[in-house]
């Protein structure tokens, strides 16, 4: 069965940061990414550019002066054509640490930068990360911290801390829990156990922060990951519903329509 391809931090001495020139990358060539999935935080800026970007399943157009932001888990495919200009960037959780923000940041997969400001900051990282100099790294992320604020400002949210950093904590925890479980954990106790909360715990933080029940989160990262592999892979129905960690294929299709409004064949067919 075909899956999704998952890729890694291969270059960098710590494995957990990296950035690249897209014109150096290309080398006069149009990039062509097939459809895979990472590891860590991916960031594609465009000083100039033009393709096509599809970030599970949406397309998106390859612009002047946009930036595209991805959650590990994601699954994209990009076409960048020849003569495009800007920087990949790549990091993990471990490298810069502020869950608050990255949450807030990762809601949003592109973001317009008209007036270069965010592209500015990616041009500092890019030099220091290339010069290496004494404290490198600790300017890098500062200097990511900087513009990760840039992008929320480009879409007039307020950068300001949450008011409330536990829960924001605990629900960065629990979607880490879920990109990684959902294939075997299905139900909001389990999660509630790993995070050492009570069920009613685990509810007040996901609707404090998101107005929705543990539950209804896990239903939505399950039919998510569903969608990736009716639409990215070649997978038999029961071989997904299996993956997922379903046994009883029609309950599978019973619970993706009730949560789609389409079975699994037809929402597939409707896609393709």
């Amino acid at each position: 069965m075909k899956k999704i391809p998952v890729r890694n931090i291969r270059r960098g001495h710590r494995r957990d940061f990296d950035i690249q020139d897209i014109g150096e990358k290309m080398a006069g060539k149009d990039m062509v990414q097939e459809l895979h999935r990472h590891d860590f935080f991916y960031v594609l800026a465009l000083e100039k550019g033009a393709g096509e970007h599809e970030i599970d399943f949406t397309p998106y157009p390859v612009e002047n002066h946009t930036i595209f932001f991805l959650r590990p888990g994601q699954v994209h495919q990009l076409r960048v054509k020849a003569g495009s200009t800007g920087w990949m960037m790549q990091f993990t959780s471990g490298f810069y640490r502020n869950v608050q923000l990255l949450r807030r940041i990762g809601a949003i997969n592109t973001y317009p930068d008209r007036e270069g400001k965010a592209l500015r900051v990616l041009a500092g990282i890019f030099r220091e990360y290339q010069q290496q100099e004494e404290q490198y790294r600790e300017v890098i992320q500062s200097s990511l911290h900087i513009f990760l604020v840039t992008l929320l400002r480009l879409q007039h949210q307020p950068a300001k801390d949450s008011p409330n950093i536990y829960t924001e904590e605990r629900l960065e925890a629990l979607l880490e829990l879920l990109e990684t479980h959902i294939h075997t954990h299905k139900r909001a106790s389990q999660y509630a156990a790993m995070l050492h909360l009570s069920l009613y715990q685990l509810n007040a933080v996901t609707r404090e922060a998101l107005g929705k029940t543990a539950s209804e989160l896990i239903h939505e990262q399950i039919v998510l990951e569903a969608k990736r592999q009716l639409l990215a892979t070649t997978a038999q129905i029961s071989q997904i519903a299996a993956q997922l960690g379903y046994e009883d294929v029609s309950y599978f299709i019973r619970f993706f329509k009730k949560q789609t409004g389409y079975t699994p064949e037809a929402f597939r067919n409707k896609k393709g």
